[in-house]
């Protein structure tokens, strides 16, 4: 952290400020704890996709919100994205208020519960945003599909 006032601060703390303002503007749930696990899987299975991923995020996320470029949480999500879609081929849904999953075909949102799921069935499916209160069928989803969970939690 930059402790001089006079100095200006690294792009990597401008772009943290400026993300963590939007998560305190918008109530958006921070999803760099998925990415965080992400990085680590991919810096054990392979160093180039790893060093390349951090090159993607350095020039992706963290270069253009120093700068005060694009939506910060989109950024992030992008960035998750292909995180994901990098570590596990498959394909990636939107699940509804109801629990219905589509295909992802826009820009992905932060209010929407967004999962990536890997071809390979024994792999669990990756979560790249999870809505600040997920609807109870949003919830039973992740408890199957992310956590593996067969049970309802009690209530």
């Amino acid at each position: 952290m930059t402790t001089d006032p006079d100095q200006a601060p690294s792009p990597q703390e401008a772009a943290d400020r400026r993300f963590q303002e939007v998560l305190e503007e918008t109530g958006a749930r921070d999803p760099r704890e998925f990415y965080r696990e992400l990085l680590k899987e991919l810096k054990t299975r392979d160093e180039d996709a790893f060093a390349a991923a951090v090159e993607r995020w350095q020039s992706g996320v963290i270069q253009p919100l120093a700068r005060g470029e694009g939506d910060p949480l989109g950024r992030w999500l992008a960035f998750g994205l292909e995180l994901a879609r990098t570590l596990h081929p498959g394909r990636t849904v939107t699940v509804d208020a109801d629990g219905r999953a589509q295909p992802l075909e826009a820009q992905p949102d932060w209010r929407w519960l967004i999962l990536h799921l890997p071809e390979r069935k024994r792999d669990r499916a990756v979560p790249v945003s999870i809505p600040p209160e997920p609807t109870p069928a949003q919830q039973a989803t992740l408890d199957l599909l992310v956590q593996g969970r067969l049970k309802l939690p009690e209530t």
